[in-house]
């Protein structure tokens, strides 16, 4: 099946029949405040973890490491921050797994085990200088 067809027409079936069924249970008025409440507290942790992503990143520039993990994380964050924003219950779901850096380590794993990437790996490196032996003339 086409994945944009899941996208554009599965997706908003999905989210409406998820607001009719707890707007059925909370009232209508209880689940508008609740779609805006995940919103705002959404975006709040998704702030957070992006300021925590960065500090990290800078970290591992300083100590001249590749910040692999943490160009994933913010790019897991910014789309958990977009799906925050749709209103639904199912995208902020969602927005909640790839905000959380305990889920987003096992999405990582199950993401990068089918491409065999691992985001851990050392690469082992010598540094050296090289000198000419020649002395210089003048």
């Amino acid at each position: 099946m086409n994945p944009f067809f899941l996208l554009f027409i599965g997706l908003p079936i999905l989210e409406i029949f998820l607001m009719i069924k707890i707007g059925g249970e909370f009232g209508a008025f209880n689940t508008v405040i609740l779609i805006f409440l995940t919103a705002i507290i959404g975006i709040y942790f998704a702030k957070l973890q992006g300021i925590k992503t960065l500090r990290s990143g800078m970290v591992h520039l300083y100590q001249n490491k590749l910040p692999v993990y943490e160009i994933l994380s913010g790019a897991s964050i910014a789309i958990a921050a977009l799906l925050l924003i749709v209103p639904g219950f199912f995208t902020d779901f969602l927005g909640f797994l790839f905000l959380i850096p305990f889920t987003r380590k096992i999405i990582f794993s199950i993401a990068l085990k089918k491409n065999n990437v691992d985001i851990n790996k050392k690469e082992d490196a010598i540094e050296g200088e090289i000198v000419d032996k020649k002395k210089d003339e003048l």
